[in-house]
């Protein structure tokens, strides 16, 4: 149930998602590069999809982040009173 505080007290992690996409995107860089110096081109591509899923994350990230609260309502928005459905007699 919403109490109507929401957009004033909620937190988005995506900071926090964009240090970890950008973590997996140096690992699994290095991990391309190793399996390709070792002679394993199977890892090499499997790492090489991982850096491209990493990629369109961080980007996707990096646009939410940039938006800003672009969607929340602002204090002036009052919170929506609950349904509540009428019981019929049985």
């Amino acid at each position: 149930m919403r109490t109507g505080n929401e957009p004033m007290t909620a937190r988005s992690p995506l900071r926090l998602r964009c240090g970890l996409a950008a973590f997996g995107l140096v690992w699994t860089i290095a991990g391309t590069v190793l399996f390709a110096l070792a002679g394993q081109p199977g890892w090499a591509i499997a790492c090489g999809v991982l850096v491209a899923v990493t990629v369109v994350d961080l980007t996707l990230i990096i646009r939410h982040i940039r938006q800003g609260p672009h969607y929340q309502p602002g204090r002036d928005v009052p919170p929506y009173e609950a349904v509540r459905e009428e019981r019929r007699g049985r």
